[in-house]
């Protein structure tokens, strides 16, 4: 009858560190994900990665895309006279960065190097005695480079709450 080579510990030993090393390789060949925003409004809030992120300066066409698709936007309940609170992660604004808030395409803000907004009582459903008030309108974030080029674009729903 011969020894085991290795004893039970060992092996188990082995096959941890080895299911550790895959792993991380796994991990190390994934997309590291973009910086998240998030809308707040109340007590209610949303986070979300950039639907629109290539890595380098967006095209026009690509974020006039990317403002139009609702598929996969987090929507988040706005009631007139919340208060909405944008915010962005330090990433987006590090190495002359900036962010700026685009309301239904429209911005809503100057670009900005903070990585938080508020805007307290607005009223981003107002028509200005315009007709009736849309039941959603779309949010997004843009993220703009030192020579105020898009570069990434988050995505957000804002439904008027009844």
């Amino acid at each position: 009858m011969t020894a085991p080579l290795f004893s039970g510990r060992a092996r188990r030993s082995v096959a941890a560190l080895g299911a550790v090393s895959a792993g991380l390789l796994l991990l190390s060949a994934c997309d590291k994900p973009t910086p998240l925003a998030t809308v707040t409004v109340g007590t209610s809030s949303v986070s979300a990665e950039a639907a629109c992120h290539d890595g380098k300066e967006l095209t026009a066409e690509k974020v006039q895309e990317c403002f139009t698709d609702l598929k996969g936007a987090k929507t988040v309940e706005y009631g007139r006279g919340d208060t909405l609170r944008l915010g962005v992660e330090p990433d987006v604004v590090k190495d002359g960065k900036k962010w700026q808030a685009v309301l239904d395409g429209q911005p809503i803000t100057e670009p900005s190097a903070n990585t938080y907004r508020s805007f307290p009582g607005a009223d981003v459903f107002s028509t200005g005695g315009q007709g009736e008030a849309p039941a959603s309108k779309k949010l997004n974030i843009v993220q703009v480079g030192e020579d105020g080029k898009p570069i990434a674009v988050w995505a957000f729903s804002l439904k008027l709450k009844n």
